[in-house]
């Protein structure tokens, strides 16, 4: 029962940790877009 919590623990963590990083990952495209747009 113990290691069936546990696993369940970490499952959520890696799913949230991914949610996290694809958040960062938009945030710095449109950082970057908003770069490209004031070179112009």
């Amino acid at each position: 029962m113990m290691s069936k919590v546990m696993a369940l623990i970490a499952i959520v963590m890696v799913l949230a940790g991914c949610n996290t990083v694809n958040g960062m990952g938009k945030d710095m495209e449109q950082a970057g877009e908003a770069v490209q747009r004031s070179t112009k």
